[in-house]
This record gives C-alpha cells, structure tokens and sequence, in this order.
C-alpha cells in the first residue's frame, strides 16, 4: 500500500509541471448544447434460456412468462409454469437526441430477482419507455456477461457480477426524441461541471470570435445569439463554437480514498506554514501454551497446561516535520513522501491541518 501511494504522489509531482502551463480544452469536452443530451429510457423484461440459474418461481417472473404466452394467444395459469431458465430483468439504455427509428443503441440489463447468473440467455422483445411513458426503443437478443459464477456444496467462485449484462446493438429506435437546440435565435451551451470562471473564460472566448454573441447567464450556462451568416446553418456554427479552446478553472480538492491508497491532489491545494508531528504505535500481543508439571519424585501435583500472553508495545521516533507555505502540488508530494505517509496516515494528516485552518482545501474522504 505504502509503494502504491509514493506512486501516486510521484505522479502528482509529475502532473504539477503539467498544471504551471495553461491547459485549453474544448468546449465540445466541457459543454454541451441544451437540448441535445442524451436521454434514459428503461423497460422490465425477461432473459430466458438460462441453465437452471433463473429466478427461483417468484411470482412476478411467472406472471410476466404468462402475459408474454397471452400475447400469443396462449393461455396458461402462472401456477403451472417453471422460472428456472428465465429470470425477470430490468432493461435500461441511453438514447441520444434526435436518433432517428432503425438507429440501434446498446442497452444494459440487470436482474430483478433471485437468478444467479444471465450467463447463455436471451433478452425477449422489451419495450423502453422513456419519463413520459412514451414507447422510444425495443430491445432484444442475447446478452453478454462480463463474470462467472461456479460452485457447489463445497465451495464458489464467482468473477464481477454475472447477474447484470449487455446487448450490445440490441435496442432499435422505434420513434424520434423531439428536441429544440435553437431558441429565439440562440443556444445555450451547458458546462459539465459547474463553475462561474470557466462560463465567463467561455463567453470570453466565444467573443473574440463572434464579438458580442454570447454572455454567461450563470455558473452552468452560456448563451450564444447564432450570427446572421449562419442562421440557416445552425449544425456549422455549433461545430465551430464546439472546436474553440477555453482554460478551464478549478477548485482545489484533494480526495482520499484509503481502501485503494487512490489521492487526488488538484494545482490549486495550498498548505500554510504549519507542523505535523508523525509517529506509529506497534502493538503486538501473541498468546502460547506452557506446559506445567511436578519436580521429579513429588508425591503430589499433576501435569497442566497453562496459557500465557505476551505483551510488547513499541512506538516508532515520533518526528516533527515544519510545513512551509507549499503553494504547488510537486511540494506536497515531496515532504509527503519524506515522511512515508500511508494513505490512513494521510487521511489523519490532512484532516489535522484542515481542523487547524492550515489547509486550504476541500478534503473529501471515501
């Protein structure tokens, strides 16, 4: 662990000489034109062909089996029938803007159940609805698994989650998503991430292109007045204002995540003079067992066993490193990494200097 978190703070080093330059992105990567996201659409169907992994006869999944028979002019009691090769899944897919009937989509389905696994089965026609319960997409075909899961009285193994799956090109459009990217003679381009810096660099730099055709109306949005040249040529404006390069802000955020020793360090953390004292505490206990018995020729006693615990507490050479005033990431990684901080002696050091007001930062522990 302590290897996999010098290797992180190394990287930040690296990353730091990256960040003193200025980085452009483009406004394609940072936002998008309202009205052009995608959308969810979701459906609940079944996945049959299943070797005895379905769902154990649960009475939502053989309902389902006898409305899917019904529609074929079948009728059977859901009593009578078996789910032990069908498990009842959830179907659900992202569709973009103005997909046309006949495009195909890739849809992901998840197991509502108890069936172990969807490994070998088949998705049977489902229907996708999106939040207007309107019909956008049916899905069907056979599912691809990314895991395993093998077992038996003596034992399992199982690899990722056999029980959610995709079909890969198995959606097909059956009716347009109505958008509207142009209102009143403008778009609206919307940030990914919220910041009020990156929307005014934004119309900044939309304006020096196209003067005085556009203005941030908050921390999220843009507005853009399309020019006269190219009101009947809106898909090339947006494609043009979409290749523009703008310097995105950000806020300073470290993130610790101490279950996988992953730190995020973003340029913008600052640390004031402060100083932090580093030490560890070894507790080892081990418990044997002795074995006591008589002095040769006593007339009394007998044989016994007797535990015994040791104790030893050892606490390594406390030290007492000074923090100067680091205002660069490359910094931070240094006298970190001569400290040799474990990710669980991070997250207390960096708790530590944001209670005394030394850490100018948002800290986020997951």
């Amino acid at each position: 662990m302590r290897h996999l978190l010098r290797n992180s703070l190394l990287a930040l080093a690296l990353m730091s000489t990256l960040t003193a330059q200025a980085v452009t992105s483009r406004i394609k990567d940072l936002a998008f034109v309202l009205g052009a996201q995608e959308n969810q659409l979701f459906g609940i169907g079944l996945v049959a062909g299943l070797n005895n992994d379905g769902d154990k006869n649960l009475v939502s999944t053989l309902a389902s089996m006898a409305n899917v028979f019904q529609q074929f002019g079948i009728t059977l009691p859901a009593s009578t029938l078996s789910s032990k090769n069908v498990a009842l899944v959830m179907v659900t897919a992202e569709i973009p803007a103005d997909q046309k009937p006949g495009n195909k989509i890739d849809v992901t389905v998840s197991a509502i159940g108890d069936a172990k696994s969807l490994q070998g089965g088949v998705l049977v026609q489902t229907y996708l609805y999106g939040a207007d319960k309107e019909v956008y997409a049916t899905a069907q075909g056979a599912v691809t698994v990314g895991g395993f899961s093998l077992g038996n009285a003596g034992g399992n193994v199982q690899k990722n989650h056999p029980t959610t799956a995709q079909v890969v090109s198995g959606g097909f459009v059956v009716k347009t998503i109505p958008s509207t990217t142009v209102r009143n003679d403008a778009i609206d381009l919307v940030l990914r991430e919220r910041d009020f810096s990156t929307a005014a660099r934004m119309a900044e730099a939309i304006n020096v292109k196209y003067s005085g055709s556009s203005h941030a109306m908050d921390g999220t949005t843009v507005r853009v007045k399309i020019p006269d040249t190219y009101q009947t040529l809106p898909v090339a404006f947006i494609a043009q204002l979409e290749a523009l390069e703008v310097t995105p802000d950000s806020r300073a955020v470290i993130i610790l995540n101490e279950r996988t020793g992953t730190i995020v360090v973003t340029s913008r953390v600052k640390i004031s003079s402060c100083a932090v004292a580093h030490g560890n505490i070894v507790v080892k206990i081990a418990d044997t067992l002795d074995v006591s018995q008589p002095s040769p020729f006593a007339q009394v006693g007998q044989t016994a066993v007797t535990p015994r615990t040791d104790t030893a507490v050892s606490e390594d050479k406390a030290r007492l490193k000074a923090f100067p005033e680091m205002p660069t990431v490359d910094k931070i990684a240094n006298y970190l990494n001569e400290m040799g901080a474990t990710p669980r002696d991070m997250m207390a050091i960096f708790e530590a200097m944001k209670q005394a007001g030394a850490l100018q930062a948002e800290l986020i522990v997951r």
